[in-house]
């Protein structure tokens, strides 16, 4: 049992192992795919400012030089978008044309790296950087030229550092309290399906312990009587022949508990069904009641045929009898009395009586008025039940108690 919640915790543990990291690996590329898509609406967003700008800066050289007029006028110029606009004439220095937001944007050294590499580039320059204030960035420049002239302008325009970006830490929470939970529900799931899939494992393991403890008690006096008889010392022929016979007979009495006990664990276990063929209730008595040839045994018996299995309505037939000689020993002088007839069979010993001790469960394992295990009267109860019958006891008149099997009679001609 200890090795099986061993195993038990080692599959919730696997289980719970490999949802963790089977989570965390698509956390991590939800959060990657996440990222990249915010940065292209980012960078999209940047550009739609950069494209919306860019016919707004004039150059007139003959009229003192840049104009952005539109630009000023623009909202794309003056929105949630920091957007600064140099401009240079014939090579000169940078100079400032226009600013919005600048404290977003990277510092004098920063911003003149972004238009020097915008001026010299075919397309639309991206760079992540630092604010003013050492926040995080991200900026967009682009360069405008006119033909005829060397002139040149550079249109930046920077994201908000200070909006807090709720949909992307959403996301992170989200993935971050529903992975945990998931983990939670994982290990949960995975304990109570280790525990279902060892459910049989753990019932055949308690069943044969059962079997095992059972046939220790059971075998234990057959053993140490065969012990006895067996023991060396000088004998003569007559009582050769006597030990010859007990051990014989107590070898068979342990042959008939064995099949008794591997019988009822091989049907609880599944491995075995029962046999149901149609037999003569009162020939099978007999035959039994034949294998006491030192019991004082008288049988009445009346034609009955009923459906089951030959093998355990015998044995449930031995084990009525075997009561019947251990418990009516007080008795020697008084037979036992076994009578069958409609689908009943019925064994009465001259004993002490019903014990207290019996009369409420007296089919019940481990129920015992003082002798045996109580094994036996266990397996006469389990194969009635199994037959859909039902197994009594009840005092006898004049002394005694009378234990009885009764079984749904079947009628010849099916």
């Amino acid at each position: 049992m200890a090795r099986l919640r061993r195993a038990r915790r080692l599959l919730t543990a696997l289980i719970t192992a490999i949802t963790a990291l089977c989570l965390i690996v698509l956390g991590l590329v939800a959060a990657t795919i996440d990222a990249r898509a915010r940065a292209n609406a980012v960078d999209d967003a940047l550009d739609r400012v950069i494209a919306g700008l860019y016919r707004g800066v004039e150059y007139y050289p003959d009229d003192g030089g840049f104009d952005v007029t539109e630009i000023r006028d623009d909202d794309l110029a003056r929105g949630e978008t920091a957007v600064v606009v140099f401009g240079s004439e014939s090579d000169g220095e940078w100079v400032q044309l226009y600013s919005h937001l600048p404290s977003w944007l990277p510092d004098d050294t920063g911003l003149t790296a972004v238009t020097d590499a915008a001026s010299i580039a075919d397309d639309t320059v991206y760079r992540d950087a630092t604010d003013r204030a050492g926040r995080p960035v991200r900026v967009a420049a682009m360069s405008v030229h006119w033909e005829d002239t060397t002139s040149r302008s550079v249109i930046i325009a920077g994201t908000n550092p200070g909006v807090f970006d709720r949909d992307r830490a959403l996301l992170l929470w989200s993935l971050v309290v529903g992975g945990l939970a998931l983990v939670a529900l994982s290990a949960a799931a995975g304990h109570a399906l280790s525990g279902r899939s060892m459910r049989q494992a753990v019932a055949l393991l308690a069943e044969q312990e059962r079997f095992l403890g059972d046939a220790a008690h059971e075998l234990r006096t057959p053993l140490a009587t065969l012990r006895l008889v067996t023991e060396p010392r000088r004998r003569d022929q007559h009582e050769i022949e006597r030990a010859l016979t007990d051990s014989r007979a107590l070898g068979n009495r342990m042959e008939r508990i064995v099949d008794g006990l591997l019988a009822r664990t091989r049907m609880q276990a599944g491995v075995t069904t029962i046999e149901r063929v149609q037999l003569l209730l009162d020939q099978l008595t007999e035959s039994v009641a034949e294998e006491f040839p030192q019991a004082d045994i008288v049988v009445r018996t009346s034609p009955t045929v009923v459906q089951g299995d030959p093998n355990l309505l015998g044995l449930a037939v031995r084990n009525l009898i075997e009561n019947a000689i251990t418990h009516g020993a007080v008795n020697r002088h008084a037979p036992i009395e076994v009578h069958v007839a409609d689908g009943r069979v019925s064994v009465r010993d001259h004993g002490p009586g019903l014990n207290p001790q019996l009369s409420s469960s007296p089919f019940q394992r481990g129920v015992t008025a003082g002798r045996g295990s109580g094994i036996g009267l266990a397996l006469v109860g389990w194969i009635a039940q199994l037959h859909g019958g039902v197994a009594t006891m009840e005092p006898a008149a004049g002394g005694g108690a009378i234990v009885s099997i009764a079984l749904p009679p079947s009628s010849p001609d099916r």
